[in-house]
């Protein structure tokens, strides 16, 4: 009865009729609002790169066996360096890893921008995995450390909102550029433009520095610990066994198409450059839109059967994508593509929490993010081979087959023990259940 009050209980102050009150209704502390700015730089930042990154590629003639190989790597390195960053993070600290990142990151994004060579690539991809992985780690810890029990919720669904609009605006940003620049009258080559798009997001991410240099996050976890921290790993066992097979499965489904979706827009579809880059924008949108539904969608159905509602659809999204010729219909198909597999996402990590007490919940993270690693860089530079050597029909069509594969085993592992999970009472985070810049 409890969680059904929580969820019929209106909040006393509506965040979209006044959001000045609803910001000083939750009291968010000054060390929450420099975590904000530096998420809010490197967010930003690195979202607009992501987007842009791979079109670059293509213009300095990489195709999409390359493309994979380094997205790969990159994905690689995040999965060797997850583990050991979480150590070094009970370890250190969480600030001095944050350093790191933050000087690492940017510089090696640079030279990837720089450096044209196939190789070359491959290994600034895997380091700036490695690099990267030092937010993913200690993104949720340092934000969970300047929150309180009764903020946290509406410190990650402002945290989290705000960079689903810096990734709409980077996206729109790297669409309009070249339009603007001509019509300024700078006359530069598209493979320029991108350069020098890349080369301006990185020194955006970089800005984030100087906000991590005055942050407190908490204190290394103590010695004392370590025997309930051992008993807790064993404790949360079970359920990570019937959990990260099909979250495994999801998350290649996943890493096949996302990393190619822009490639498949220009070279299948033969889209401009500003035409893409308002299709990343609406499709930011609509995941935004969307996501705030999940909370009602989870809380009718259930979270586990709400989350094998949108893997299906979104398995019918990528087969109809693969059968389709016409452009308009594919960029309605790609925007419910995204759309639905954003709207699972919150549904799993909010079960996953949901089973696990609050101590363990870090151990279960960093399982599950070593796993979505594992799997993804697999998935990226298999799907890049793929594509290549079939074309996107063929290989959607498969990707599409691996999405209804992952919704029947997550059923049938998950949902035969555990039907009735109750949603959690989320406001606005559930729309963007991951910081961007791990992704």
């Amino acid at each position: 009865m409890g969680r059904l009050l929580e969820f019929q209980t209106p909040v006393p102050t509506s965040f979209w009729r006044n959001p000045a009150a609803w910001l000083r209704e939750k009291n968010l502390s000054r060390g929450f609002w420099i975590f904000f700015t530096a998420a809010f730089f490197f967010d930003f930042g690195f979202a607009a790169y992501v987007f842009l990154f791979n079109l670059y590629l293509l213009d300095i003639h990489f195709n999409e066996r390359a493309i994979g190989l380094v997205g790969g790597a990159l994905t690689l390195g995040s999965l060797i360096g997850t583990l050991p960053a979480g150590y070094l993070a009970r370890r250190m600290g969480l600030r001095p890893l944050l350093i790191v990142c933050f000087i690492a990151a940017p510089i090696l994004s640079v030279a990837r921008a720089l450096v044209v060579w196939e190789t070359a690539q491959i290994v600034l991809a895997f380091f700036a995995g490695l690099a990267m992985c030092l937010w993913g780690v200690c993104f949720l810890p340092a934000l969970a450390g300047t929150t309180t029990e009764e903020n946290r919720s509406s410190g990650f669904a402002l945290i989290f909102s705000v960079s689903v609009g810096t990734s709409t605006l980077g996206g729109m940003v790297c669409g309009y550029l070249p339009h603007w620049l001509s019509r300024a009258g700078v006359v530069m080559q598209p493979v320029e433009v991108k350069r020098l798009i890349l080369l301006a997001c990185c020194a955006i991410a970089a800005i984030g520095f100087f906000a991590v240099l005055r942050m407190q996050p908490p204190a290394p976890q103590p010695e004392t610990a370590k025997d309930t921290n051992r008993r807790s790993y064993w404790k949360a066992a079970p359920f990570l066994l019937r959990f990260l097979p099909s979250m495994a499965l999801w998350t290649a489904v996943i890493a096949s198409f996302t990393p190619f979706a822009n490639v498949y827009l220009s070279r299948e579809l033969h889209i401009p450059l500003l035409q893409i880059g308002l299709v990343y924008s609406i499709a930011q949108i609509l995941q935004f839109c969307l996501g705030l539904l999940t909370p009602m969608l989870f809380h009718k159905l259930g979270i586990v059967n709400g989350i094998v509602v949108t893997q299906l659809a979104t398995a019918i999204a990528i087969a109809c994508l693969a059968g389709t010729h016409s452009t308009s219909l594919a960029i309605a198909l790609y925007l419910g593509f995204s759309a639905m597999q954003w709207m699972s996402a919150p549904g799993l990590y909010n079960l996953l929490m949901s089973k696990v007490p609050q101590e363990e919940r870090s151990t279960a993270a960093a399982m599950t993010m070593f796993c979505n690693a594992l799997l993804g860089s697999a998935a990226t530079a298999g799907a890049g081979i793929l594509f290549t050597r079939f074309g996107y029909p063929h290989v959607l069509f498969g990707i599409a087959a691996l999405a209804v594969a992952a919704a029947m085993l997550f059923q049938l592992l998950v949902g035969a023990t555990d039907r009735r999970t109750p949603a959690q009472p989320i406001e606005l985070q559930s729309s963007s259940p991951t910081p961007t810049g791990s992704t």
